[in-house]
């Protein structure tokens, strides 16, 4: 699976302190090689959650926050609020312009919203990518490694119960395709949900 999927096949063992795993999921990737083999025991066992919070963290940033990016834009919210609109289109400038002015513009769309929807974390995982975490001119503060894996996974996982959560269980199958697509090179592109 790993030839096909390069962006996953990374090695598990530094992933699994952040997927907080139970025992039973951590018995499930005994002796998995890399990433792409643990996202499909967990999704073979519909342990969704973890799943995606084991492509949040195994994909390259750039490639993470696009997913979550996707995945929002797949499940719309007719009552999104202009923040988070703004939030989510400063994480995809960010994804095609990776540049310190474009992370910086995704954290101040983000700080708009009240955080409580995918295209925040989107934006904030943008912004926890590199970089500082402190203002401009202050001393460099770089963000934990492992922070754009916890914002991308909640945006995904926000994505999946938004307004119909009986819709998660075909949501969290399509999201784990389009990030199989995205691994693979593609554009995860995820045709957006109707009613």
């Amino acid at each position: 699976m790993s030839a096909t999927l390069p962006k996953l096949a990374v090695p598990l063992p530094p992933l699994l302190p952040r997927l907080e795993l139970d025992a039973e999921g951590a018995a499930l990737l005994d002796g998995a090689g890399d990433a792409a083999e643990g996202v499909a025991r967990l999704a073979a066992a519909r342990r969704m959650p973890e799943a995606v919070r084991l492509v949040a963290h195994a994909l390259p940033k750039r490639e993470a926050v696009w997913w979550a990016c996707m995945c929002a834009r797949s499940v719309p919210d007719p009552g999104l609020a202009p923040p988070d609109l703004s939030a989510l289109e400063a994480a995809e400038r960010w994804v095609r312009r990776p540049d310190e002015a474009n992370r910086r513009a995704a954290e101040a769309a983000a700080q708009k919203t009240q955080f409580r929807s995918p295209e925040a974390w989107a934006a904030m995982g943008a912004f926890w990518s590199g970089g500082s975490m402190a203002p401009e001119g202050q001393p460099v503060v770089p963000p934990a490694e492992h922070l754009t894996g916890v914002a991308v996974s909640g945006s995904v996982v926000l994505s999946a119960v938004r307004l119909r959560p009986e819709r998660q269980d075909a949501r969290f199958d399509r999201f784990l395709a389009a990030a199989r697509d995205i691994a693979a090179g593609g554009a995860g592109r995820i045709p957006v949900e109707e009613g």
